[in-house]
């Protein structure tokens, strides 16, 4: 039987409360140890320590709730303490933490493959392979494409992120702060033009005459004899929450199979019902022939995968593909427990109604501020508890980081977290986990809705 949302019930009271001294002592107290020992390097938007979170909840050292629209970047959509995956965890921890699956294999990770290989799109023999972390999975997958293919380059996109390791650095466009300083980079990466509707020069630009663009300057300047993988974010996620037009993924996915291109889906932070399917790539029915995924998929345990067509998996020699703590039991089990919740209470069902609730208020706010000549909102888009507002300086397109950092750090004072993101460091993205309530979701974009009133 399944359990709608709405029926859940949680440990922590869904209500936000910040007291006046935000942050509070203990978090002070906190900043000041972290300072003497973890690198500078290690940002966090927030200045509050968490000591639980439940649900749409986060409660700090100091005893203040948060509404949380980032679910730790898209990572905590069944809650960051679903009771299914808490109790496969602490099963799982009963009996053995670690052994290593390439010395003495466990049943978790190939039930986990099974899981995998059934949710992902596509009738055909799939192979997967389990990792740590989103980057580790863009990696192996380039390595898988590139051993298949017996090619070299990998064509990426502008506005993409793919992680914070040297190829994928190489593959992400933004330079700050994930590459400034940090080359020399991977070779033979070449980025293309994305389809970037509220930005396009030609607003009237088919998603199929995009991808035509981008075919004819991979054509042009690599050849695509020469190709061995395109690599996609359906969804961009750091780039903005860009949504390519209809048509841009369908197109430039059939091009690669006529040339035979590895074409893989990364799915690493839209994955797992995020969007209202269980992956972006169903929205449009492509079949990608690797997915890469991480975040949603074990409920906030470490993991990672990719899942791919058998062939091209199965090309790697014994021993090509693997790591210390790859597919770690613990995380098996937490990821075979988070599915199990994503299935049971239909979340992605949930998405599509938080896409719903949250876009018609958004949509009303937008149309509010323009008709008292505060046009700052350029552009709402996204799906399912995938939704981004892009902020420009009133009545142009013109980016406006300082409007969004100052949004956020209002919301933060009236206890709601919410993320930024986008090339130009212009764009508000929610990412509620899925099984947050009506009442608690329409409280944070009641907040939300009167930060941005009061600063643009």
């Amino acid at each position: 039987m399944t359990t709608t949302a709405s029926e859940l019930t949680f440990r922590l009271e869904q209500k936000r409360r910040v007291q006046a001294d935000f942050p509070g002592p203990k978090s002070v107290a906190l900043t000041e140890r972290r300072k003497a020992v973890v690198a500078a390097g290690v940002a966090s938007s927030v200045p509050v320590y968490v000591a639980d979170a439940d649900g749409g909840i986060i409660h700090d050292v100091d005893g203040n709730s948060f509404i949380d629209l980032g679910s730790g970047i898209a990572v905590t959509s069944v809650g960051a303490s679903d009771p299914a995956v808490v109790g496969a965890v602490k099963e799982a921890v009963e009996h053995f933490t670690h052994t290593c699956f390439m010395v003495t294999p466990y049943e978790s990770y190939v039930a986990l493959a099974e899981q995998l290989n059934r949710l992902t799109p596509g009738d055909h023999e799939k192979r997967t392979v389990l990792f740590n972390s989103g980057a580790e999975a863009v990696e192996n997958a380039v390595k898988v494409a590139r051993l298949a293919t017996g090619r070299d380059a990998v064509v990426a996109f502008d506005h993409a992120y793919h992680g914070r390791t040297n190829l994928t650095m190489a593959l992400t466009a933004k330079a700050m702060p994930y590459k400034t300083n940090f080359g020399p980079f991977a070779p033979e990466v070449y980025r293309m033009p994305m389809s970037y509707p509220y930005r396009e020069e030609n607003p009237s630009i088919t998603g199929a005459e995009a991808a035509k663009r981008a075919i004819t300057m991979i054509e042009k300047q690599i050849g695509g004899d020469q190709v061995a993988a395109i690599i996609i974010e359906p969804i961009q996620g750091e780039g903005g929450f860009i949504v390519p037009a209809e048509g841009f993924l369908p197109a430039l996915a059939d091009w690669a199979k006529e040339k035979g291109i590895v074409f893989i889906a990364d799915e690493v932070q839209s994955g797992f019902c995020r969007t209202g399917e269980w992956f972006a790539v169903n929205h449009e029915g492509v079949v990608p022939d690797i997915l890469t995924m991480a975040k949603g998929i074990a409920g906030g345990m470490p993991l990672s995968a990719i899942t791919g067509r058998a062939d091209l998996l199965d090309a790697v020699h014994p021993g090509g593909l693997g790591g210390t703590y790859g597919g770690n039991p613990v995380a098996c089990a937490a990821a075979l427990a988070a599915i199990g919740s994503m299935e049971e209470y239909n979340l992605a069902g949930r998405a599509r109604h938080i896409e719903a609730l949250a876009t018609g208020r958004l949509q009303e706010l937008q149309a509010e501020l323009a008709s008292a000549d505060k046009a700052v909102i350029g552009d709402i888009r996204g799906r399912g508890a995938m939704l981004a507002i892009e902020l420009v300086q009133a009545g142009s397109k013109e980016p406006n980081p300082e409007l969004t950092k100052a949004v956020a750090a209002a919301c933060l004072k009236e206890g709601v977290i919410i993320l930024t993101c986008g090339t130009y460091g212009n764009v508000i993205r929610l990412l509620p986990p899925l099984v947050i309530t009506d009442e608690l979701l329409n409280d944070g974009l009641d907040v939300l809705a009167a930060a941005i009133k009061a600063n643009a």
